[in-house]
């Protein structure tokens, strides 16, 4: 059986946001101790981001449930400099093992089918400049991994949106809980990241970390 739950949380207040908004990480975790669930039931939690901006209407081919997407006031995050913005997947990697080896777990592969799925939703994220674990066409972490050919018996997926480095969304990810709780998964091997960058959204960056083990 497969075990999958959907904790989705927004995390406010990272380092160096500037701004009251604080960045947005949402986390799409494994439930312990929770039993053995199907792919298709989820579980979900939502914190309340930073400002108070309604949430956008969905577009006539948007597909992502009412509610499950957060968006970012205009011109938020427009005192930031994301000219050095960038993602090294290796070093990303490095430092994620890090970490983990630090807490005497072990360490993780990049995975090139949890990439795909990683960089598939970081740019449906940045198309529709919103944070969120739902695809604009409806899917849900569990949908993209398989569909990147990944065949998943855990995974978990923490996404952040507008910090301007590797090193600034993991440190977010490290303070959050639940995304915390992902970074140290036991029963994963591999993970897959991503970042896409677009100068004309109010996010700016879209970060996506997709950690599995298969079947």
């Amino acid at each position: 059986m497969h075990r999958v739950a959907f904790l989705a949380l927004v995390a406010a207040g990272l380092a160096g946001c500037g701004v009251n908004l604080g960045s947005f990480s949402t986390g799409f975790t494994d439930s312990e101790p929770a039993p053995p669930v199907a792919p298709a039931a989820y579980a979900a939690a939502s914190a309340a981001p930073a400002f108070a901006e309604p949430v956008k209407l969905a577009k006539l081919d948007d597909k992502a449930p009412s509610g499950s997407f957060e968006t970012a006031a205009k011109g938020a995050l427009a005192d930031r400099d994301y000219s050095a913005t960038l993602l090294n997947p290796e070093k990303a990697r490095d430092l994620i093992n890090q970490y983990r080896r630090a807490k005497g777990l072990k360490p993780l592969t990049l995975n090139a089918e949890l990439s795909k799925a990683a960089k598939a939703h970081a740019r449906d994220l940045a198309r529709w400049d919103r944070i969120s674990h739902f695809g604009s066409d409806g899917s849900n972490p569990w949908d993209r991994v398989q569909r990147a050919g990944y065949n998943a018996r855990v995974t978990a997926e923490n996404v952040g949106t507008g910090q301007a480095s590797f090193e600034e969304v993991l440190k977010g990810w490290k303070d959050s809980a639940s995304h915390n709780k992902n970074l140290l998964m036991r029963d994963v091997d591999h993970m897959g990241i991503a970042l896409v960058q677009d100068p004309k959204t109010e996010f700016k960056s879209f970060w996506t970390l997709v950690l599995g083990s298969k079947s």
